[in-house]
């Protein structure tokens, strides 16, 4: 299960971004569609994972991007779906969104 590597990765991120004497009380993480992640396993990564680390009091919380896929030369968006060719030029759609992993914020204290 790929998720505690994903979860080892995100609270090393989290002790690199923090200064020594911060307490961390929240993160949040944003997960594309098919970034072939299952949250809940990350959830239960993260609750398992973060004892003994500065995240060991946070919470987690997890926004869910939805796929969009795009004409990569005209711009124009292909509707969730539809076949992933532009009806305007029928060049191939490329995905816009909805792959990424994203630590985006982490809310902390400083002593």
């Amino acid at each position: 299960m790929h998720e505690y590597s994903i979860i080892e990765s995100l609270v090393d991120s989290v002790a690199a971004a923090v200064p020594n004497n911060a307490t961390v009380h929240r993160i949040d993480v944003r997960i594309g569609e098919v970034a072939g992640v299952d949250c809940t396993l990350l959830a239960t990564a993260f609750e398992v994972f973060r004892a003994g680390t500065l995240c060991e009091r946070a919470s987690m919380t997890i926004e869910r991007i939805p796929a969009q896929w795009e004409c990569p030369r005209c711009k124009n968006p292909i509707a969730r779906g539809a076949f992933l060719r532009c009806a305007s030029c029928n060049e191939p759609a490329r995905l816009a969104a909805g792959d990424e992993i994203v630590l985006q914020r982490i809310e902390l204290e400083v002593d």
